[in-house]
This record gives C-alpha cells, structure tokens and sequence, in this order.
C-alpha cells in the first residue's frame, strides 16, 4: 500500500471540524435559529480541556454537553470553544478544545460527526494502521430518540471517508 504523504485523513477530519467551528461561531453570534440544538461529546481529560474538579469527577473520560436553551457566554476560537452552562443548579465555565470532541449531533436535523479524538491519532504506530476517519451523519427526514447519539438514527447514513480509499 502506497504511504498516504498528504494525509488525506488529517485534512478531511479538520475540514470537519471547521464545520463544528463554523455552526458555533454562529450560534455564538446570532443564536441557534429555530429548533436547532447541540448536543457535543468530548474527552473530558483531554489537553486543553478546563473543567471543574468536580465535573472532572463525575465524567473522569468524556462528557456530553448540550447546547439549547440554558448556556451563556458562548466564544469561539481558531481551536476550541467556551461555553458557561449549569450543572444541578451551579454556574460552570468550560473550556473544550476542537481536537477533543469525539462527537456532535443536532438532532433537530439529524445530522452529526464523529471524530477519532487527536489523542488517539497521535501516535505514528496507530495513525498509520488506521488513520483517523471522521464520519458524517447526513440529514435524514427519519425520526429517532435524541438520547441514542452514538447510534445513528433509522433512515441515516453515516458516510466513512477511508470507505473511498484504494485498499
């Protein structure tokens, strides 16, 4: 197999990103529009990643934040976004860089992306027997439960870029 010099799969995954970045730098300037909300699974011990010790304790791995109607002073950056949200009645300020988010679903629409995380990129060994892919849920008119976001929905298709790829 021909080494992959480009790093199609490194492009492809921020390309996809920007598109995460692109969605909140919106939300954070206009609001979300309609019944548009997000819901952002993240590895909680990630660098960069700034949570309370006591979120810290109960999500020791990763963390699912929702976006909709209970957040504040939402800032977007080139590489990572903060968001002030409520946890059992207590004001929390988190910070979440981009290469820490596994996974984003807006279930309004039925769209998501998932991530394989830098950290687990970013090891040659592991990088080169399987390269990061990030895959797309593409808008469906299905119908589904929000709270299965790891799944995709009935009548979504989840499109693996290396599913293009020359064997």
């Amino acid at each position: 197999m021909a080494t992959d010099h480009i790093r199609y799969d490194v492009l492809a995954r921020d390309a996809l990103r920007g598109v995460l970045r692109r969605v909140l730098a919106d939300a954070a300037e206009h609001g979300l529009p309609g019944d548009h909300h997000f819901f952002i699974t993240f590895l909680s011990t990630a660098d960069g990643v700034k949570l309370s010790p006591r979120l810290l304790a109960q999500y020791p791995e990763e963390m699912t934040i929702i976006l909709q109607h209970q957040f504040w002073d939402l800032v977007v950056t080139d590489d990572r976004f903060e968001v002030g949200l409520s946890f059992g009645g207590i004001p929390e300020r988190l910070v979440v860089p981009f290469s820490a988010i596994k996974s984003f679903f807006d279930p309004s629409v039925q769209f998501g992306l998932q991530f394989e995380t830098s950290d687990a990129s970013a090891d040659p060994a592991a990088a080169s027997e399987t390269p990061a892919a990030p895959t797309a849920s593409l808008p469906t008119p299905a119908e589904g439960p929000e709270d299965e976001l790891a799944k995709p929905t009935e009548g979504a298709e989840v499109v693996r870029l290396d599913r293009f790829r020359k064997k």
